[in-house]
């Protein structure tokens, strides 16, 4: 499972990375998609820093989002068992992050109707905001922050799954709501 955390911008060299709500995952792009829920952070202030903790990312986050997390078999490097981003849709609905323990959100991921796995958002390092706080502090690193207006996915809640045309997969996630995305 993979717990790196992936940083886009939604507009600009990622766009073609964002897939719209509603609109169908082109597999015929990736060599071996797969998918994997995750909860969006849409940060509201620049965040950066080599002490950022999951505290500092809650209080720069505007908004939180359920997420799909598209990744690809040829962008899985050698020996590491983690695959960069390949694409992503948000859900429709953002909510606060205020009165949410995200410990303990927990998510269902349905294949074609069928359940095929549950977790919490214990499942990212601890909580999912702590997965952001490394990515910040990494970044920091290199002298580089992540700025108001990114979002950010904070790791995969539950092994990727495989789809393929004609496959539908719908994450649900608790007070976080629903995204549903279609496979052509």
């Amino acid at each position: 499972m993979s717990t790196t955390a992936v940083a886009a911008r939604v507009t600009g060299a990622v766009g073609d990375m964002v897939i719209d709500v509603g609109q169908a995952l082109r597999c015929d792009r990736f060599a071996g998609p797969r998918c994997e829920p995750e909860i969006a952070f849409v940060l509201g202030a620049d965040l950066g820093g080599e002490h950022v903790t999951a505290a500092g990312v809650l209080g720069a986050t505007a908004a939180l989002c359920p997420a799909i997390n598209v990744i690809d078999a040829r962008a899985v490097p050698p020996g590491t068992g983690h695959a960069p981003g390949a694409g992503f849709v948000l859900g429709g609905q953002a909510t606060s992050p205020a009165g949410i323990d995200l410990r303990l959100t927990g998510v269902t991921l349905e294949k074609n109707g069928e359940v095929i796995a549950t977790a919490a958002g214990a499942a990212v390092l601890g909580h999912p905001a702590a997965s952001v706080a490394r990515l910040v502090r990494a970044l920091a690193a290199r002298g580089r922050v992540l700025a108001a207006g990114q979002v950010v996915l904070s790791g995969a809640l539950t092994e990727a799954v495989p789809v393929a045309p004609g496959d539908v997969i719908v994450a649900s996630f608790d007070r976080l709501g629903t995204i549903e995305l279609p496979c052509r």
